[in-house]
């Protein structure tokens, strides 16, 4: 059941904050709840071009895919919920086994917190006192909270000890081991991962929980060397728990991985973890595949390496309009970079509608080859592929750069109908 706090969000007025909503939905005063109870026709219900949608069954195939891969190798979830900022699908992905919500950076935290999460990975180190204290004071009102974050540093350390001190709390980290030279955050080496763990042990602000990293970042990433990265950090966890890092009041031992191009590898090795002293939370934190892609995620995916495992569908379409074809070969729709994903690569054009019979077609002999601002500019094989008027579905990558553009997505059932919409907080 939704909590509280997300059905009030079907109680907001449909307004001028969301794009591509029906003009006459905002006139007669509708909220989101009764907008969404209408059932109107994404292409005949008077939604405006730029759209961006969600399809339900993909959505709801994906919610499922991952829940039960996790579930298979007998791996905890925690999917990244900077992914999305969509506490609607926060709850989904809970409803479908996850253990709890990943963040990044303490304002997502304190949006998952407003909906209810009350369990938090934040894959970061914390050393915002601000930030500090309102974790501390969580933890503090309420005692079914759980939050762990990353430390990397004795600076780090030392900066969180100093916040905390006097808040009558402690905060749960995991030593992050780094990917190698050049790669992102985190130790670089198990001398200094140790280092880490003896400043954590010196203070009584902080307890020391497990070991944690993003084997993404290991440089040239291979299956090879992402399977040899993923074993030294677990041999960290075995070190560690030998050494007798992990405190007496420690229930479980968290060890973490996992982002949405290697998790085929996480349960590879976190298989092969020998028994600790205590029970370990095997905990993966891919986020991606909520919505995957049409193009970045499509050809990353672990699925293509092990389809018998399952596979994801892209979830987005992003409906653009013809207007403008000033020549046979040219043509540009009235989306682009405030509404477009195009870190990953310029979208790719999946459909076309026609404006006068609403036949649909595959976008044969049509090409997103440059963006403006608010246009993309269309390459075509003959002046019959696309019309003044026509609308173009889009395909992108990368879904976490498309989520953040659009604060109210559509959900398009079977049907066409639009019966949800996902709101997002960035």
């Amino acid at each position: 059941m939704p909590s509280d706090a997300v059905r009030r969000l079907a109680a907001e007025p449909v307004d001028h904050r969301f794009k591509g909503l029906p003009p006459d939905a905002t006139a007669a005063g509708l909220t989101v709840g009764e907008l969404a109870g209408q059932a109107r026709d994404l292409h005949t219900g008077g939604f405006t071009t730029p759209v961006l949608t969600l399809d339900a069954d993909a959505l709801a195939h994906n919610l499922a895919v991952l829940g039960e891969y996790a579930a298979r190798h007998h791996l905890a979830f925690a999917p990244h919920g900077k992914t999305c900022m969509a506490p609607q699908l926060f709850e989904r992905q809970l409803e479908h086994g996850a253990w709890g919500i990943t963040a990044a950076v303490p304002h997502q935290a304190r949006v998952y917190r407003a909906f209810g999460i009350r369990r938090i990975f934040l894959a970061n180190e914390l050393v915002d006192p601000a930030a500090l204290r309102w974790v501390a004071a969580e933890l503090a009102a309420d005692p079914d909270f759980r939050f762990v974050c990353y430390v990397d540093s004795v600076r780090g350390v030392r900066l969180m000890d100093r916040a905390l001190q006097g808040q009558g709390a402690r905060v749960d980290v995991v030593v992050e081991l780094g990917a190698g030279e050049g790669a992102r955050t985190g130790a670089r080496s198990d001398d200094d991962c140790r280092a880490v763990a003896d400043a954590v042990a010196a203070t009584a602000t902080l307890r020391l929980v497990g070991v944690a990293g993003y084997e993404a970042e290991v440089p040239d990433a291979d299956a090879e060397k992402v399977h040899a990265w993923l074993r030294r950090l677990t041999a960290l966890a075995v070190e560690f728990d030998k050494a007798g890092r992990f405190g007496a009041d420690v229930e479980e031992i968290v060890v973490s991985a996992g982002g949405s191009a290697w998790f085929d590898a996480v349960a590879d090795v976190f298989e092969e973890l020998p028994a600790l002293s205590r029970p370990v939370l095997k905990l993966l934190r891919s986020g991606a595949y909520v919505s995957h892609d049409h193009g970045w995620y499509g050809r990353l995916t672990p699925f293509n390496r092990v389809p018998e495992e399952g596979g994801l569908r892209p979830a987005f379409r992003l409906w653009t309009q013809v207007v403008s074809r000033p020549s046979p070969t040219q043509a540009f729709v009235n989306a682009g970079k405030r509404d477009v994903a195009y870190d990953l690569g310029l979208p790719e054009a999946e459909l076309v509608r026609d404006a006068f019979t609403g036949d649909e077609r595959p976008a044969t002999g049509v090409r997103v080859v440059k963006l403006s601002d608010q246009h993309a500019w269309l390459e075509t094989d003959s002046a019959e592929d696309v019309q003044v008027g026509d609308w173009v579905a889009l395909g992108m990558s990368h879904p976490c750069t498309i989520f953040e553009k659009w604060p109210l997505i559509p959900v398009v059932s079977a049907d066409g109908a639009v019966r949800e919409y996902v709101r997002t907080f960035f």
